[in-house]
């Protein structure tokens, strides 16, 4: 969606909402709207007007770049220069991301005359929609990853057991970095996990000082940001020869994803992706093993609606709060099982929905990769 049809979306709320200005404040929103990078940014849109709003850091960047806005220098004490614009500007009704602010940030605009009204998740029917230009920018962070990867496996293929004294999972991680920044990348998406032998067995294990281990599993679940946006992308190999146990658990899990993916299709609910690998791990007797969401949104942020989860107690509201899948959305399928102290497994691919049915972007396969 371009930045008028935005706008435009916005104003209707605006209408709706009998709103005389909306005050956005978190940095994701921000980034959505203007694709302008600011730690220290505002903005407030009207029937009329746009207004971005930052400090002296930022000012010229923004009156550079920001032709649509009209860009505001932010003086002296933030909460002091907003009251001053808010009366300026005349708004009686301020709608404002209730999600987006601390309470101390509302407790101290609070204006006399002034009705402040906040919204939840105000752009999350427009954000969970990619326009074709954020598709671009999505599939070619996809190719970045990819090559990343590569690079790692390479590496380990390498250098493994030549320099496996020295090879920490941060160590590896910091490789991973390193090779990011040299592809073009603004960097990770989030701290990737880098979870050698029983540390798989943790979903979200911090990457440690921990040596890598051989003969054992290593879980490298890792992401890029790609102009603004963000992929995310887990693969579980082994270093060693693997034992029947674990290609056995493997091969469940690469089929759960496979089954999930089967049921992308337009105008299903999203949960129903989750619920499908939820029965297949019953099926197979290992439904307590899997520990978390089968996958999320992504975008401007790592996590973003839908989230790609089933529950029973939640069946009988589903059918009004349910997401349903449309084109457009992207979001991960990422199953896992985890056997504490032993082992886990996690296969993780973005899911591109595109004429009514599933499509991915990434080329490296599901297959086991094994290193020795």
């Amino acid at each position: 969606m371009d930045f008028i049809k935005k706008i435009e979306w916005i104003r209707k709320f605006l209408e709706k909402n009998n709103l005389s200005a909306f005050l956005f404040t978190s940095f994701p929103n921000i980034f959505y709207l203007t694709q302008f990078r600011s730690s220290n940014a505002f903005i407030i849109i009207m029937p009329q007007k746009n207004y971005f709003l930052t400090d002296a850091r930022y000012f010229e960047m923004a009156k550079n770049k920001l032709k649509d806005w009209e860009v505001i220098l932010i003086e002296n004490d933030t909460f002091s220069f907003f009251k001053k614009i808010i009366k300026k500007l005349k708004i009686k009704n301020l709608g404002f991301e209730k999600d987006g602010i601390t309470y101390d940030f509302k407790e101290k605009l609070k204006i006399k005359g002034i009705r402040f009204k906040g919204f939840n998740g105000v752009l999350k029917d427009l954000r969970i929609i990619k326009d074709e230009e954020e598709l671009k920018l999505l599939k070619e962070g996809i190719k970045k990853t990819d090559q990343v990867y590569r690079e790692i496996v390479k590496f380990l293929r390498e250098e493994i057991f030549s320099k496996i004294k020295e090879l920490t999972e941060l160590r590896l991680r910091g490789i991973l970095i390193s090779k990011i920044f040299e592809l073009g990348g603004e960097g990770e998406s989030f701290p990737a996990i880098i979870a050698s032998g029983k540390n798989s067995a943790i979903p979200h294990w911090e990457s440690s000082h921990n040596k890598i281990k051989i003969n054992a599993p290593l879980l490298i679940d890792m992401g890029i940001v790609w102009k603004g946006y963000c992929t995310d992308f887990t693969r579980t190999i082994y270093l060693g020869k693997p034992h029947s146990e674990f290609k056995n658990f493997y091969e469940i899990v690469k089929t759960a994803w496979y089954k999930g993916f089967e049921k992308v299709k337009s105008g299903i609910p999203v949960s129903e992706i989750d619920k499908t690998i939820r029965e297949y791990f019953r099926d197979k007797g290992v439904d307590k093993f899997f520990l978390h969401a089968t996958g999320h949104g992504i975008g401007v942020e790592i996590h973003e609606p839908p989230r790609i989860y089933y529950k029973e107690t939640f069946a009988k509201k589903r059918k009004k709060d349910e997401e349903i899948i449309k084109d457009g959305m992207v979001f991960t399928i990422e199953p896992g099982l985890y056997f504490p102290n032993k082992f886990g497994i996690r296969l993780e691919n973005m899911v591109f929905v595109e004429k009514g049915k599933g499509e991915i972007y990434s080329e490296i396969g599901l297959n086991l990769e094994i290193i020795n």
